[in-house]
């Protein structure tokens, strides 16, 4: 057949008798010029464009300047698009009918596809360089092209072709394109003036793109780029070859940032609050205020997801369509030839061609997932802003949170955390699912609508079913959220445990108690199991009602349609309708889960409400320096009064400042000089009862004022109620007020004008460095910080730490002790350049050289030096002498002030009774001069820090790979490092599940599937053959046949279904007892791990293992587990399906796999990094929260909120910025699959239509086409989490490989005698000792003898292997030479649990642990009461332990905090005692007890223990001066070896140095 442009079977074809344009072949010929009208002109330029924009660097910003009309013109080329495409599609099917090829028909219409493409790439590339001149070509264009359709459309007219022809419709409709087109074009000559105009218009590009910082693209980017994420590309390739940091993701946009969406919602809120302000009883209303705020995108989503929800329904339609077309084809071969001259083609006809339904279908897919793409991606952006807003606006509150709300427990600190973590994130998720609610019941209606018009009232049954199993789901998903609630609370009391265990473990291990402790935690880990199992069990229904709930719903449909319908089931009828259940089941799963969370944002919102309309402190529109203000005791919460404070600055500050001019000094107009004053005070803490009452005082300036009086007076109190922090109920607080001029040096240092450096009684510190905590914000100076931590003797233990004083402290960095916590809070008040300073009493935790030292160098020398008011709270009276002036305070009320003189003379009996307490004082001074409390704490802190070359080997577990990367550059390992599947923790993870659950969940997986598709192919089977036998009539075998069928169909959908249990149930089994294998294998490991691991491993690391890491296997694998391996399944057997059907499409299916083979392998690597930069930086903004609501006062005092407010926003900006390109980095992945859903959709189909063997097949293949496309992506995002979670089993993982200790002896327990050791004579032979094989031997060749029943003291330097010498008698060290015997057995040679079962010893840090007073003296309740009164009686707590409710059954709280110091070690002396053994050791018991204590102690040892051998290794010399033997050692040798008389004797020995240094 020859080609010819106007066919060559019509010898009228050429004739242009009847005038030019009447001939429709020259018409279509004349549309032609146009399109290569622009092509010819449009070439070049990009040609040459693109030759040099590839020199150019990639400019940031020009790049994204839209012209005017950018959006409407995308839309309008797309729609251009599709419209050439019916044209090209409407002329090769009226080709396909001619005897001829036309050209004419097609070819005009192909170049305009492509004109109008490159005219889209032509404008991207004119945009992008911003050289708007160049539009011209395409203005021309859009003309012409209108001009040329106009004309063809109006001969069209002429000739009366009628409107119902789809070649007329198609034409008019690019009329109105391209003149609209032409429209855009106008507006943008318009508004940028680039032609036509004298000034062109100056362009700038929006502010976030000039910022370098500020990588998120996606509100900058044109359309396209948008609907695909083509921006992200950049971003995933890169993370293949390093992670992606906070740097790669670069800065929010300014619309996105929590301070602008703040200030939306705060407008908005404060509108409500106008609203209801008249009427008390309503409260503002936060979701109106929302609604105010992001509605519209709110609606925009809604659309977009209204029109991705009826697209959906393009599916089963085409389905049905190509499936009857099919048939018909198939059924009736003649087609009929046309007549040339009426070559027009109705709608219907032309939507009868199958292949153009494929094609339909296609675009249809690829439209409704753009769409459903585009909906998702603005709730999530909706959402990140809320959650932003909301956060500032939480924060913001904390700020003006009332104290008296916080210590009244009206909001607790609990309750705030749980706003900040929990409220605010279902909010957001709520936002996330909102346009669901909607959007769900528009698309079942439809859905129902559809099924009752493909198979009448049978559909209905079916739709019957699903509408009936929902509530079930409902009810399931409540069940969930308890199961999952009580499973919290167990999980928190293990913890709890947990992290006692932890703490104790030392005392447990020398004790032989791992066990019994080890069980308790094991019974709430059941208990915690139990509700697991529960939760399970809601989960795998829930998986198990969703995967049912379709195949019971078809099941009923058809079974009733068989019995119901004379005429056989179609297939078309048949995959439409399955496929119509398919997307009617979605939206009826979700809606459990979108109403359970709009319940839960209900209460969210009001916990906001009421959180936002609690009571805050007063106003600071005061600070403008009147010096005093009224204040009327009705008016509720007075503010913090005027701080204008004299800041008379010393000359030292000058001179650093040394650029400002130097300043003028008046003094202020005022008394004697007075910062601060206080009439006729009565306060409160909010309850309206006054807790300070009749309160006249006034603290002079530059002064040093003293508070004094017993506990609970109110001391503290009245600091606070100077800062404003109480109610006022009467008087007034007057602040001095300073008349200054102000010289731009005041102003720059304004911010510390109202400020006041307050140091509270409870140390508060932030998360941070050292150096931050105590500079605090302000500026670094060094010689300063130097001199405050001199002040503060800090620096010995800043040399501790293991980064100095660059080391994190606070809640998740190195615990210090109060002491040092105290301390670093007085030199932050000390360092913070304010004119005032109070310090609530800072002695309290310190011990007397430091309080000494203190009150020395930092009190008297810094502060005095500096002309600062102090105002010191303080129980130490012996300080009072350096006071100028003292206030003494009783039960609230001024008792006296004055100075120290003014006191004497007035009120002798105040002053007597203070010499009194002074001389007591006093006494207790000498005593406390030997406990020096200090070097204690930091030996605690060295010891939690010595071995740090051993934590970091810890880290390096964790870093292991990280460690690989670095060590060799080479790319690919470290790409192979950072793409692979960690395979074999997931098998590990599967095998500690058990081998039989294992393969029972891969079997009935595996069957479940085969069922599935066994169903869907006999119904592929049923229906084609009932269409066979209708053509052939042959009645009674029909009826046998549907029996047959129906019967088979019924019993296939009762196995899915059994199946859908069975497998769900499995898998959740699985998860449960690998769970469980995996945390008693862990806790067993630990508990029997050398003491070693627990010096060098931080807590926090173990902990988490227990906490986050357990949690993680216990409640996210499982469902992971069970999604992917669904999702995979389901898309390999859909595979299996259509290549069985139409076996060509393999061919396709490979070009297909590369692509998403590559997808997936560069969205897991971004997607992980991305995720764990989610949680990191979570975290900060959290602490950050429940950090400033405990250091409220402290920030208000020092008036830093501005700082702190702006810490938040940064903070909160960071997390959203890493949950917005995660999201983004998702929806990149989702349209990628999607996209490449839609091709396997469109190969299924027309591979099927070409090769397909009968319909049912065909149908079969493109049902499950269609569900590929729903599971593709699942199966990478699961992929992707899984691979984040296995991260968790890892590192379980890496603890269980750790080495335990050797707990069996070489003797049989049984073989050592039952009182073993009987005597207590101790021989040491030749001891060499190390903490672990790698490290050097701590003693060297140690020999002595102990005699039965001989006192034995152990004294020397710190680190001179005293205690190591004691832990050698426990084998808590390595023993690699010689040998301990006791009582003629080698103690190595005893199983450990024996040894240290026989043996007792009392440590230097007390550890009680909570529970009762019985179960701490002896948890293995072997003992009678009696003995337990008696070991109290000997530890002198017999009568204190009396005078407690219940008596021995009494409680001690977690850590015993409810007993002093003191106390608790003489809990541990009884615990030693209750254990009968003949040797006791004593390691440095006596450090942390006062004299008296000490003394009781002494006796009790000499008459308790007096037939036993006693070990004591002594802090202070003189407890063992009446030991019978005195050991003195030095670095890991024996170097005296004496009775201490014979030791003392030795002028130069070291033993009498020592003693004389005691002394």
């Amino acid at each position: 057949m020859r080609l010819a442009f106007c066919g060559n079977d019509n010898a009228s074809a050429y004739n242009i008798s009847a005038g030019v344009l009447r001939n429709v072949c020259f018409v279509d010929a004349l549309n032609l010029v146009p399109h290569v009208f622009l092509l010819f002109i449009t070439f070049p330029i990009l040609f040459i464009g693109w030759g040099s924009q590839s020199s150019k660097v990639q400019i940031h910003h020009n790049t994204w300047l839209h012209f005017p009309g950018h959006n409407l013109r995308w839309i309008l080329t797309f729609t251009l698009l599709f419209v050439h495409v019916c044209e090209i599609a409407e002329g090769i099917v009226s080709d396909t009918q001619m005897k001829s090829r036309h050209l004419h028909l097609f070819l005009p219409a192909i170049m305009g596809f492509v004109a109008a493409t490159v005219s889209i790439v032509y404008y991207h590339n004119i945009e992008t360089s911003n050289f708007p001149k160049l539009l011209l070509a395409l203005f021309l264009y859009w003309i012409m092209a209108f001009v040329t359709k106009t004309i063809k459309l109006v001969r069209y007219c002429q000739d009366g072709v009628p409107f119902s022809q789809l070649r007329f419709c198609i034409t008019g409709i690019m009329v109105i394109l391209y003149g609209l087109l032409m429209a855009v074009e106008i507006n943008v000559i318009r508004v940028r003036r680039y032609v036509f105009f004298m000034n062109p218009q100056k362009v700038k590009p929006p502010e976030d793109l000039q910022d370098l910082g500020v990588r998120f693209l996606q509100p900058f980017v044109n359309l396209l780029s948008k609907a695909t994420y083509w921006w992200m590309n950049t971003l995933i390739i890169s993370a293949h070859k390093k992670p992606v940091d906070l740097k790669a993701i670069g800065k929010l946009p300014i619309a996105m940032r929590a301070l602008t969406n703040y200030v939306c919602l705060k407008e908005a809120y404060e509108e409500q609050k106008k609203k209801v302000a008249d009427q008390p009883n309503r409260s503002p209303s936060i979701w109106l205020a929302m609604y105010s705020a992001f509605g519209r995108p709110i609606l925009l989503s809604s659309t977009f997801r209204y029109l991705a929800d009826l697209l959906g329904f393009a599916g089963p339609l085409c389905i049905s369509g190509i499936v009857q077309g099919f048939q018909n084809t198939t059924n009736n071969t003649n087609t009929t030839e046309k007549d040339p001259s009426n070559s027009y083609l109705s709608s219907e006809e032309f939507l009868r061609n199958v292949y153009v339904l494929a094609v339909l279908l296609f675009l249809a897919l690829i439209l409704q997932r753009t769409f459903l793409q585009a909906s998702y991606y603005v709730t999530t952006e909706t959402g990140i802003n809320l959650r932003g807003a909301l956060l500032a606006m939480i924060y913001n509150k904390i700020l003006r949170l009332s104290t008296s709300n916080l210590s009244m427990g009206e909001m607790t600190l609990g309750q705030i955390n749980n706003l900040v973590a929990i409220e605010t994130n279902q909010l957001m998720w709520f936002l996330f699912l909102c346009p669901n609610l909607w959007a769900m019941p528009v698309q079942i209606i439809m859905g129902v609508i559809l099924l009752y018009n493909l198979l009448g009232v049978s559909a209905l049954v079916g739709a019957a079913v699903i509408v009936l199993l929902a509530p079930i789901q409902y009810f399931i998903a409540t069940k969930l959220a308890e199961a999952q609630k009580s499973t919290l609370d167990y999980s928190t009391e293990r913890l709890k445990k947990t992290n006692e265990i932890l703490k104790g473990i030392k005392l447990l291990k020398l004790y032989a108690w791992e066990h019994i402790f080890c069980t308790s935690v094991e019974e709430t880990r059941m208990k915690e199991l139990t509700s697991l199992k529960t939760f399970a069990l809601h989960t795998s229904l829930s998986i198990f009602m969703n995967a049912a709930i379709p195949i019971a719903a078809v099941l009923a449909t058809f079974v009733t349609y068989a019995y119901t319908n004379d005429k056989p089931l179609q297939p078309a009828q048949a995959f439409a309708s399955l496929s119509l259940f398919h997307i009617l089941v979605t939206p009826l799963f979700l809606l459990s889960t979108v109403v359970r969370f709009a319940v839960k944002a209900i209460i969210s919102v009001q916990k906001l409400n009421e959180f936002l309309l609690s009571d805050e402190i007063g106003d600071d529109s005061w600070r403008g320096g009147d010096s005093s203000v009224a204040y009327e005791s009705c008016k509720k919460h007075t503010g913090l009064q005027t701080k204008a404070i004299n800041r008379r600055q010393p000359l030292r500050y000058q001179l650093e400042s040394y650029e400002q001019p130097t300043r003028k000094q008046t003094r202020p107009v005022e008394i004697d000089d007075i910062a601060i004053k206080v009439t006729n005070g009565y306060f409160s803490w909010g309850s309206g009862l006054a807790t300070l009452s009749n309160i006249n005082i006034r603290i002079p300036t530059g002064q040093m004022t003293m508070i004094v009086g017993q506990v609970g007076c109110g001391k503290s109190s009245l600091l606070l109620a100077i800062l404003g922090e109480m109610q006022t109920l009467e008087g007034k607080v007057h602040w001095s007020n300073v008349n200054e001029t102000e010289p731009s040096f005041e102003a720059s240092r304004s911010r510390n004008r109202y400020s006041v450096a307050y140091a509270a009684q409870k140390p508060w510190l932030l998360n941070a460095t050292v150096e931050e905590n105590i500079i605090f914000g302000s500026p670094f100076n060094k010689q300063r910080y130097k001199a405050v931590t001199d002040a503060c003797s800090l620096q010995p233990d800043i040399d501790l730490l293991p980064f100095g004083d660059q080391t994190e402290i606070g809640e998740r960095g190195i615990n210090l002790s109060g002491g040092q916590r105290q301390r670093i809070c007085v030199a932050r008040a000390l360092y913070q350049n304010t004119n005032i300073v109070f310090l609530d009493d800072p002695f309290s935790a310190l011990d007397i050289h430091l309080s000494d030292h203190l009150m020395q160098e930092g009190i008297l020398k810094f502060l005095q030096e500096d002309k600062r008011t102090l105002v010191l709270v303080t129980h130490k009276l012996q300080y009072l002498p350096h006071a100028d002036w003292i206030i003494a305070m009783k039960d609230g009320m001024v008792l006296r002030e004055g100075t120290l003189k003014d006191i004497q003379n007035k009120d002798v009996e105040l002053y007597e009774h203070w010499k009194t307490l002074m001389n007591r004082q006093d006494q207790e001074l000498e005593k406390d001069m030997e406990a020096d409390q200090t070097t204690l704490e930091r030996k605690t802190l060295r010891r939690a820090m010595y071995p740090r070359e051993s934590k970091s080997q810890l880290e390096d577990e964790d870093e292991e790979e990280e460690e690989e990367e670095d060590e060799d550059d080479n790319m690919s390992t470290v790409l192979r490092l950072r793409t692979k599947m960690p395979w074999k923790t997931c098998w590990r993870y599967l095998t500690s599940g058990g081998f039989f659950l294992l393969f029972l969940m891969i079997f009935s997986k595996l069957l479940k599937h085969s069922v599935i598709v066994a169903i869907d192919y006999w119904l592929a089977t049923w229906t084609s053959m009932d269409n066979a036998n209708e053509f052939r009539n042959i009645g009674d075998v029909k009826s046998t046949n549907k029996t047959y069928h129906v019967a088979v169909f019924s019993i296939l959908s009762g196995a899915g279904i059994v199946l859908c249990l069975i497998t769900s149930l499995t898998v959740e089994w699985m998860g449960l007892t690998a769970a469980k294998n995996l945390h008693h294998n862990l806790l067993n490991k630990i508990i029997l791990g050398p003491i070693r691991f627990f010096d060098t491993t931080p807590l926090g690391l173990i902990l988490n293992r227990f906490s986050a890491d357990t949690n993680i296997i216990d409640q996210h694998i499982p469902p992971t587990l069970e999604s992917l391996t669904r999702s995979t399944l389901l898309c390999l057997s859909a595979i299996g399906m259509i290549s069985y059907a139409t076996p060509w499409f393999l061919v396709a299916l490979v070009p297909l796999g590369i692509a998403f083979y590559f997808i997936q392998k560069y969205f897991r690597v971004a997607s992980k990094d991305l995720q764990e930069l989610d949680d990191s930086t979570q975290l900060p903004l959290l602490c950050h929260f429940s950090e400033t609501a405990e250091g409220l006062t402290t920030i208000r005092a020092f008036r830093h909120e501005a700082r702190f407010k702006q810490r938040m926003l940064e903070l909160t900006d960071t997390n959203n910025i890493a949950y917005l390109f995660l999201s983004a980095a998702n929806r990149w992945l989702e349209v990628r699959t999607d996209y490449l859903g839609a091709c396997i959709v469109l190969t299924a189909a027309v591979t099927s239509i070409t090769e397909g063997p009968h319909s049912g097949f065909v149908g079969l293949g493109l049902l499950y086409a269609l569900t590929i496309t729903n599971y593709l992506n699942w199966v990478v995002r699961n992929l992707a989490d899984l691979e984040v979670q296995m991260g968790a089993v890892k590192k379980v993982h890496s603890f269980l490989n750790m080495e335990s200790e050797n707990y069996d002896g070489y003797l049989d327990p049984s073989q050592v005698p039952k009182d073993w050791p009987q005597e207590g004579e101790i021989k040491i032979e030749n001891l060499c000792v190390r903490y672990e094989n790698n490290l050097k031997p701590v003693l060297k060749h140690v020999k002595a003898y102990i005699k039965p029943g001989q006192k034995v003291g152990i004294c020397g330097r710190t680190g001179s292997g005293k205690s190591s010498l004691s832990l050698a008698f426990f084998r808590m060290v390595d023993i690699f030479d010689g040998r301990i015997v006791i009582d003629g057995i080698d103690i190595s040679k005893l199983p450990l649990h024996t040894l240290r079962s026989r043996l007792s010893i009392i440590l230097q840090d007390p550890i009680l642990f909570s529970g009762s007073i019985r179960f701490n003296l002896d948890p293995e309740c072997k003992c009678t009461d009696d003995r337990l009164w008696e070991a109290l009686e000997i530890a002198q707590l017999k009568n204190m332990v009396k005078s407690l409710p219940g008596g021995l059954d009494a409680m001690v709280t977690e850590g015993g905090e409810n007993f002093s110091v003191g106390q608790r070690q003489l809990f541990c002396l009884a615990r030693a005692f209750v254990r009968k053994s003949s040797i006791l050791i004593m390691d440095e018991a006596t450090a942390s007890i006062d004299m008296a204590t000490e003394n009781i102690l002494q006796k009790v040892v000499m008459t308790a223990f007096a037939d036993r051998t006693v070990v004591t290794i002594a802090h202070r010399v003189h407890t063992i001066l009446t030991a019978d033997l005195v050991i003195v050692m030095k670095r890991g040798n024996i170097l005296e070896y004496d009775t201490p008389e014979n030791l003392l004797s030795q002028e130069d020995g070291i033993f009498a140095s020592f003693v004389r240094a005691d002394m």
